[in-house]
């Protein structure tokens, strides 16, 4: 008897949940939604201000018909858009969200407003009652001038030819501004070959050398690289001259994987910021920074002060995933503990322990991270985070989408350049191109 009651018990549980549903959906007050106020309808963001509170966006709690408890976020989108690609921010309980310039400014450029130039945004903010409950405010109107926190160096310029990476058929390795009019630079890795410089990666303008003097000439003769390595290229276009010169920076010692001895763990060049970064896994121990691999130039810390010293004390850290940035130009440089995205798996190098093949972060792009010229043999591959299973990805449908935890992704043996996409965080896409 008592095992039939327990039935019925058990059988009028989603019966009552059903209720208590529709009890909800009864007793919420008709109309009610929040009410936003904002403190400014034009706020203009600047370097200046980054660390400053610049809006506030404030709502009361809504009269729902009966206690609720709610979780709230604002939701920030271009004049007249519907929201469906909009930056959010989540508040939980709070009434209320104070923006930060350096916080609002990277949303309104991901929007497409134009840095030093005044846009109208739209605010809304959502209440969130239950998994089929979400109620929106109406919207807000507001002008905002965000600020450029990313430098556009870039040139259409390029290196060319079978000494590149994309040999004769590009596309280039691209040339950059440099504090000097008409003068380009380049930070390449060239192979033995030849190469030449090239406009808008086609032939209609290219330089070569015909006298291998360092002048160029109009189509003239192929540059020879005689040595691999990496090199600054200087590309003067007024004077039709340019150099070629051994260059590279790297961090060495006994927190690197090769100790104190070559090779060093690579920086790469960043433009949008004209610095140069490293993701680094490190040891407990010591590090310096040092050009070409070698100890002619080099630096360290004395002080510890985050300014580096020509010669300077060794740097001492800790083990851990770091992004290292360095501005050669003041000398000033950041240690980070930073988490990075791999790819791990069969067909990888290091197979499914790693340590896995470390993608870079386009810092001009937020949330777009780029590996280039992997091999990979025929097998299967993930995506994760810091070499740890924690956080990884898969594709469970085999359609460029990715899925937290997902299926395996099988590819085929080549060569490949690999691009995660996680700007927009609900929907992350990955890229394979088989070169």
């Amino acid at each position: 008897m008592k095992f039939k009651k327990l039935l019925l018990l058990v059988a009028a549980l989603p019966v009552l949940w059903s209720c208590e549903k529709d009890e909800i959906k009864a007793t919420l007050n008709p109309g009610v939604v929040p009410v936003i106020s904002v403190s400014s309808q034009s706020v203009v963001l600047t370097k200046d201000n980054a660390a400053q509170d610049v809006l506030t966006v404030k709502w009361s709690q809504p009269d729902y018909g009966f206690q609720a408890a709610s979780a709230y976020t604002v939701l920030v989108d271009k004049k007249g858009g519907d929201f469906a690609n909009a930056v959010s921010f989540a508040v939980g309980s709070n009434l209320q969200k104070v923006f930060k310039a350096s916080e609002l400014n990277p949303a309104l450029l991901k929007l497409g407003l134009k840095a030093a130039t005044a846009g109208d945004i739209d605010i809304r903010v959502q209440s969130v009652l239950g998994p089929k409950t979400t109620l929106s405010s109406a919207v807000s109107s507001i002008k905002a001038t965000p600020y450029l926190d990313k430098l556009d160096l870039s040139s259409n310029w390029g290196v060319v030819g079978s000494a590149t990476t994309n040999g004769w058929n590009g596309p280039d390795m691209p040339f950059y501004k440099s504090d000097k009019a008409n003068v380009y630079v380049a930070y390449v890795n060239l192979a033995v070959g030849e190469i030449k410089i090239r406009q808008d990666n086609k032939w209609d303008v290219n330089y070569g050398d015909d006298g291998a003097n360092g002048t160029l000439e109009a189509g003239g003769a192929n540059i020879a690289v005689k040595t691999a390595g990496n090199y600054k290229i200087t590309f003067d276009q007024g004077a039709l001259k340019y150099t070629i010169e051994k260059y590279s920076w790297g961090i060495v010692g006994s927190a690197t994987p090769s100790g104190w001895a070559a090779p060093d763990v690579p920086f790469f060049y960043d433009p949008s910021s004209d610095q140069w970064r490293a993701i680094a896994t490190l040891k407990d121990g010591e590090i310096k920074f040092r050009q070409n691999e070698d100890w002619a130039v080099n630096y360290g810390d004395t002080k510890a002060d985050g300014v580096l010293d020509a010669g300077g004390d060794n740097m001492v850290v800790k083990a851990g995933t770091y992004l290292i940035t360095v501005d050669f130009k003041t000398l000033k440089y950041t240690i980070e503990a930073y988490k990075v995205w791999g790819v791990v798996g069969s067909a990888t190098p290091a197979g499914w322990n790693g340590p896995d093949a470390k993608f870079k972060p386009d810092f001009a792009n937020d949330g777009i991270w780029t590996l280039t010229g992997i091999k990979l043999i025929d097998g299967e591959i993930k995506f994760r985070q810091n070499d740890a299973w924690d956080v990884n990805y898969g594709d469970t449908k085999a359609d460029g989408i990715l899925d937290a935890g997902g299926d395996n992704i099988v590819v085929k043996a080549g060569t490949y350049d690999i691009t995660l996409d996680f700007s927009i965080a609900s929907k992350p896409t990955y890229k394979l191109t088989r070169k």
